[in-house]
């Protein structure tokens, strides 16, 4: 048998099945333009000009054109008021030709966020953010109209590479309303056992060694150690996090909340950062959109 050292897990490529998933979306669109002569549009509002906003709401819209989804680019001046947002959105809920909404966050601290994300009608809730997409994801026989697009594809990531859920293990790390709290609860409506680790947790590494599924998303580089993985275990890395890199242009390079390469030495299976998760969140949120138009065309 060979030593332990030459282990490798399998990665589990984002890339590729974020394509896949978008080449099935793109045949849908399709189909829908062919009968009914509509095509999903997809509103992404960004208010102000952050650098990383910015290339965020170029690559969603980038994305859009390529699977044949209308976007309707909003571009609102920094110093925009919280009414003038918030009337805006309204305009967009009553626009038959947008199918979701998504507002990019951060905004400017004078807007609060909560409020604006509330304002979003729930029928075009692509990011899965209202609270009562939430609530319904929490309750057992309810279905919530969209889940969150992160949560959403650390699953499919999952199924897609063969990984059964039901009755094993998992740990969450991190409990966010973005990732953590939303994937723990899909994780149980999959039926796991799950168990969230958080700042406050005791020895997360002993609770971290006995899942069978691990999901990284306490925005921590490199907190998770090889050795705290349990051999075969799946490991799903949400974290991206700049680490100084002077051999790199930019002068950073992006890592994950897992040490990938003392990680990949023990797991069955893991994502890498970039290229695992990431591109999976943009082909979700995709896909909610398309999911929310057939809602409203095919009735």
């Amino acid at each position: 048998m060979a030593s332990s050292s030459d282990h490798k897990a399998t990665v589990i490529d984002g890339k590729a099945i974020a394509q896949t998933i978008r080449s099935e979306i793109a045949d849908e669109v399709r189909l829908l333009s062919q009968k009914y002569a509509k095509v999903p549009g997809l509103a992404v509002v960004i208010v102000g000009n952050r650098k990383d906003s910015q290339s965020y709401v170029s690559m969603k819209r980038k994305a859009c054109a390529e699977v044949g989804i209308k976007s309707i680019d909003v571009d609102l001046p920094e110093d925009v008021s919280e009414s003038d947002l918030i009337s805006k959105v309204h305009e967009l809920n009553a626009n038959p030709e947008v199918h979701g909404i998504l507002v990019q966050l951060p905004l400017p601290k004078h807007i609060n966020e909560e409020k604006v994300l509330g304002e979003i009608s729930l029928e075009k809730d692509v990011d899965g953010f209202h609270p009562l997409n939430i609530g319904k994801l929490a309750m057992k026989g309810r279905e919530p109209l969209f889940l969150p697009c992160t949560p959403k594809g650390c699953i499919e990531l999952l199924k897609r590479s063969g990984v059964s859920i039901k009755g094993k293990k998992a740990v969450v790390v991190g409990r966010s309303n973005i990732v953590g709290l939303p994937v723990s609860l899909l994780l149980l409506k999959e039926d796991a056992t799950v168990t969230v680790v958080h700042s406050r947790s005791q020895e997360p590494e002993k609770l971290i060694r006995e899942a069978d599924i691990v999901i990284a998303a306490a925005g921590q580089a490199m907190m998770i150690k090889g050795s705290w993985i349990k051999p075969g275990a799946a490991v799903i890395d949400v974290g991206t996090n700049a680490v100084d890199d002077r051999t790199k242009k930019s002068g950073y390079r992006l890592v994950g909340d897992v040490d990938y390469n003392e990680a990949s030495k023990v797991a069955g299976r893991i994502t890498p950062v970039p290229g695992g998760v990431g591109p999976m969140t943009v082909a979700m949120l995709l896909k909610n959109t398309l999911e929310g138009a057939k809602r409203v065309i095919e009735h």
